[in-house]
Parts: C-alpha cells; sequence; structure tokens
C-alpha cells in the first residue's frame, strides 16, 4: 500500500465506512489497495488464504446483473483465487439487489455493525471479572511463545465447523504472524485475560492507524464465557492502547446478530455504522 512522504497528500484509496476504513487498517503492511471505476481492489499477497485480505469493495449496492459482472471481474483479479468475496461501501448497509445477484448464486450474505467509543466514554462493567490478570503480549519473536500458542490454540477452538482444523490453524498462524508485524511496528498490541493458573481464557488484538484503534478477534474460551472476561478484558485493552498507542477512537465490528452487542454498547460502545458482504468459500 503506497505511503506519502513527509508534505505529500496520502492518495491511497479511503472506503467512507469506517467498517471497511479499519478493515483494511488490519491487514498486512504488505497489503495492494488499488482503485478502478466502480470499486477498490484488495489484495494481500503474503496471505492467498485470506478470504477478506483478498476481495472487491464497490463503491454501490449491487445492482440487477451485477452479479456474472463482479465475478468476472474477481476473476480477472485473482485468477487463482478459489474463494470469491465482495462488499460494497454503503454506511446504512444496503442490500440493493444482494439476494437476487448473489445470496441465490450461493454465496454467504454478511452483516456486521460497527460501534465507536471515545477514550473518555469507555467504561468499566460493574460485574467485570476481577480474578484474571490482563497483560500485553511481547510481538518480538521467541518472546511469550507459549501465550501467542496459546491464543492460536483459542482461535482454532472457536473457528467456524464448516472449517477443517488443519486448514483453520495454518491460516491463523499466518494471520498472527501478519498482526505481531503491525504490533512490532508500533501500531497497538495483542491482549490476554489470565486465569490464575496461566491459562489463556481470553485474547483480542487492538490494532492502531492514524488515531483509530479497531479491536480483532476478540475472544473467551468457551469454559470461561459469561464471566465477565470480555468486558475486562475489552476495557483494559482500550486504556492500554490509549495511553501507550495514542487511540483516539475505539472501534469495534461484530456480525449484526452477535450475542455480544449489548455487552460492547454496556461498556460505552456506540453502534454508528452498518455493513453488508458476500462471500462464498472454496468448495
Amino acid at each position: 500500500m503506497p505511503v506519502a512522504s513527509p508534505g505529500q497528500a496520502d492518495l491511497t484509496p479511503h472506503p467512507r465506512s469506517i467498517i471497511w476504513a479499519t478493515d483494511i487498517d488490519v491487514l498486512p503492511a504488505s497489503r495492494v489497495v488499488e482503485r478502478r471505476i466502480d470499486h477498490l481492489v484488495i489484495r494481500c499477497p503474503s496471505n492467498a488464504n485470506h478470504w477478506w485480505g483478498n476481495f472487491l469493495l464497490f463503491d454501490d449496492p449491487p445492482g440487477l446483473g451485477d452479479g456474472q459482472r463482479w465475478e468476472q471481474i474477481f476473476v480477472a483479479e485473482f485468477p487463482d483465487a478459489r474463494h470469491r468475496a465482495f462488499g460494497w461501501d454503503s454506511p446504512v448497509g444496503a442490500l440493493g439487489a444482494a439476494q437476487s445477484e448473489l445470496v441465490d448464486a450461493g454465496f454467504e450474505l454478511e452483516r456486521t455493525v460497527g460501534l465507536i467509543a471515545a477514550p473518555d466514554e469507555m467504561r468499566a462493567h460493574p460485574r467485570a471479572n476481577q480474578e484474571v490478570a490482563v497483560r500485553a503480549l511481547d510481538p518480538h519473536a521467541g518472546r511469550d511463545s507459549e501465550l501467542w500458542d496459546a491464543v492460536l490454540e483459542l482461535q482454532v477452538a472457536g473457528r467456524d465447523a464448516a472449517v477443517d482444523e488443519p486448514t483453520h490453524r495454518d491460516f491463523s498462524r499466518s494471520w498472527l504472524g501478519d498482526q505481531r508485524d503491525l504490533f512490532l511496528a508500533g501500531r497497538g498490541g495483542w491482549y490476554v485475560a489470565l486465569a490464575a493458573d496461566g491459562e489463556v481464557v481470553g485474547s483480542c488484538g487492538v490494532v492502531v492507524t492514524a488515531g483509530r484503534g479497531r479491536f480483532r478477534a476478540v475472544d473467551t474460551a468457551q469454559a470461561h464465557r459469561r464471566r465477565g472476561i470480555c468486558s475486562r478484558l475489552v476495557v483494559e485493552a482500550a486504556r492500554d492502547t490509549v495511553k501507550r498507542f495514542g487511540a483516539e477512537q475505539l472501534v469495534i465490528v461484530a456480525d449484526a446478530d452477535y450475542h455480544a452487542l449489548g455487552l460492547y454498547e454496556s461498556l460505552g460502545f456506540l453502534p454508528r455504522e452498518r455493513a453488508a458482504a458476500v462471500l462464498r468459500p472454496p468448495t
């Protein structure tokens, strides 16, 4: 992704939606974002298996006839890809003709909510777990290795049932490596919640770009859910991100029907945007 030199204008294409803008923020530094007539092409050369790292983001929701046209564009841009992934830059989550053009053709519709909080709007939950310890992991190679391995296992355990374990493990290992590279560059950190015995019972990342802190993969171990761990983790991670990395805005993006949306609101996040996208995983 091109970076402007001091005194030059930033010519990188930017989506209108903060959901999509921060989706791009958290991609590897080697990502490429290119402008076309009516869409952006986003690609991650370092991880071809990252579906939402290699996708097309159109300016407007799909219209009649766009299903076939979008697929043709995707094949031309990603000739070796087995997946298809399309988003559109509507901050209200408009669907257009997504059902008839894409969902009926086998795509999965994904609808998300973007929640935003200013640092002074964050507040601790009254039932936040006070027994766990929250700390940032060292991103340097060879540091906190056992804890990073535990984070990987937590992500593998929480994978979609439709994705096989070896595939998800390989993807997650590469994905976490890309996140650690961002943290090594001073762009945020990865946080874990540790039980008294040292077990990683929760984790999340926060990537900071131009004052925006975007949460990544907020997760609690299955056996430890509904114990106030997530609320403690999110608030502590947010406070540390503001203090150490200068975040001026905190962003969480979650599925529209995600059970934790109410929890995030109780911590000071407010829903500001909605987004829609479609995905067809490899068969």
